[in-house]
C-alpha cells in the first residue's frame, strides 16, 4: 500500500537519488538491441541457420483500442523516425505488431518503402475476427496492398486467440495467403477482459498446440510461429509441434 501520499519525503530538506536520464538511453536502445541480437548471428552454431533480425514497433497508441487515430500521412511521419533508426542497423526487416486500424498499417508501409525497408504488417482482432474498428481482416489487408501496391513482405495475426479467428480465414481465398505468421494470445479473453484481468491466463499450452496444427491446415504457407500474452517456452514449443 502507499507509504507517503499524504506526506511526501522529499519536501524535507534529506537528500533523495532518482534514475538517471533514460529518455536518451531509449533513443539509442533500438541500435543496441540489434547490435546485440546481430552478435548472436555470428555464432559458429548459427552460421547454418537462417536468423532474420526483425526491429520491432508497435501502434502509437493503445494497441486494443484505436483512440486518436492518425491519418496515413501521419502514421507515416511518426514511424519514418523509429524505421530509420533499424535502417542504419543490422535489422533485415521491421514488424509492426498490434496494428489494429487499416491507416497506421499503411502509413508504417509507406515509411519503410521510403527507406528501402522490408515490412511486416501484424493485424490485431477482436474475438468476432474483425480489428477493433470493425473492419474485417481481409478489407484491411486488401487496403494496405491496393495502398502501397502491396509493399509489406506479408501480413500477421497477433495478440488474439486462434479461436477468435479461424473462422474469418477462408481457405483458398487470396488474401489468405499473404498471411505467413501468427502470434496468438494463450487466452480466449477479449481485449477489454485482458485488460481487466487479476491475473495472467495462461491457457492451455498443448491445446494451444493443436490450434496451431489446425491453422497450419487452413494456412499451409505459414511460416512464422511465436507467442504473444499470456504465452512462454511451453507455448511456443507446443505451437511449433503443432504447426510443423
Amino acid at each position: 500500500m502507499p507509504r507517503y501520499r499524504q506526506a511526501l519525503p522529499q519536501l524535507s530538506d534529506r537528500l533523495f537519488v532518482t534514475d538517471g536520464g533514460i529518455e536518451t538511453t531509449l533513443i539509442f536502445l533500438n541500435r543496441r538491441a540489434i547490435a546485440l541480437i546481430a552478435s548472436f548471428r555470428l555464432r559458429p552454431e548459427l552460421q547454418q541457420r537462417e536468423v532474420v533480425l526483425s526491429g520491432n514497433i508497435g501502434p502509437r497508441g493503445d494497441g486494443y483500442v484505436p483512440g486518436a487515430m492518425m491519418s496515413v500521412n501521419q502514421a507515416a511521419d511518426y514511424h519514418a523516425e523509429q524505421i530509420t533508426t533499424f535502417a542504419a542497423t543490422d535489422a533485415d526487416l521491421v514488424s509492426a505488431f498490434t496494428i489494429n486500424y487499416t491507416e497506421e498499417a499503411i502509413g508504417i508501409a509507406r515509411a519503410a518503402g521510403w527507406l528501402g525497408m522490408p515490412a511486416v504488417i501484424s493485424f490485431t482482432v477482436e474475438t468476432d475476427g474483425k480489428l477493433p474498428t470493425g473492419e474485417s481482416l481481409q478489407a484491411a489487408i486488401e487496403r494496405t496492398d491496393l495502398a502501397t501496391d502491396g509493399y509489406p513482405a506479408h501480413y500477421m495475426i497477433n495478440c488474439a486467440h486462434p479461436s477468435h479467428f479461424q473462422d474469418a480465414l477462408l481457405p483458398g481465398s487470396q488474401w489468405t495467403r499473404r498471411l505467413r505468421g501468427i502470434r496468438a494470445n494463450a487466452s480466449r479473453m477479449s481485449h477489454a477482459e485482458l485488460n481487466e484481468a487479476a491475473s495472467l491466463d495462461e491457457g492451455d499450452p498443448v491445446q494451444l498446440g493443436a490450434e496451431y496444427r489446425a491453422l497450419r491446415g487452413i494456412l499451409p504457407w505459414l511460416s512464422v510461429v511465436g507467442g504473444c500474452c499470456g504465452t512462454d517456452h511451453r507455448h511456443v514449443e507446443e505451437m511449433v509441434r503443432g504447426a510443423a
